[in-house]
């Protein structure tokens, strides 16, 4: 299923792209880096494995089973990257969201937005799953804050859901919020 707006996906300050080969080195960077991956699975192999996996992986979005967007500022700049994958009829899988110190303010509501908005609006999804695990207690408040719901949780994780109805009432908010930041 290619969607050919989903190459390039524009926001007020951000904008998501379509990983590429050529954006091995900066993945596997913040993969590895320890200020940003120790809430993730373990990494392991080189730069070359990792491009050599983003191009595995550009099958999975020519047929829609997943895609992961390189998230960057107005500048070019990439500050960030975000994955939907596990599509289903109905639903998502969001996650692997990372953002660098290159981030902008308001950078995490408005890549989410831009994201789910990906989920929820261009691929017609109903809802989201998500996981975080249980000490990152930072992403768990930001979710909880954008209105997404526990569903259950195990020794590592917390899983949550995130509904498109919730998504649609609170975005007109958080762009407000975005519109008022960037002024």
């Amino acid at each position: 299923m290619s969607i050919p707006s989903l190459s390039r996906v524009e926001g007020i300050r951000l904008s998501l792209r379509l990983i590429q080969p050529d954006d091995a080195e900066y993945l596997y960077e913040l993969r590895t880096n320890p200020s940003y991956n120790r809430h993730l699975s373990e990494v392991s192999g080189t730069v070359e494995d990792q491009r050599k996996w983003i191009q595995g992986y550009k099958s999975k979005e020519v047929s829609g089973e997943q895609y992961y967007f390189i998230i960057e500022r107005g500048d070019g700049v990439r500050c960030g990257v975000v994955r939907l994958y596990d599509i289903g009829a109905e639903s998502f899988t969001w996650g692997s969201w990372i953002l660098d110190h290159e981030k902008p303010s308001k950078a995490a509501l408005e890549s989410a937005l831009l994201s789910f908005g990906v989920g929820f609006d261009l691929l017609g999804k109903r809802y989201a799953d998500v996981d975080v695990r249980i000490e990152n207690t930072h992403a768990l408040a930001f979710y909880r804050r954008l209105g997404m719901t526990e569903t259950s949780s195990d020794e590592l994780n917390i899983y949550l859901v995130y509904t498109r109805d919730r998504f649609k009432a609170d975005r007109p908010a958080h762009l407000m919020a975005l519109r008022a930041e960037k002024q």
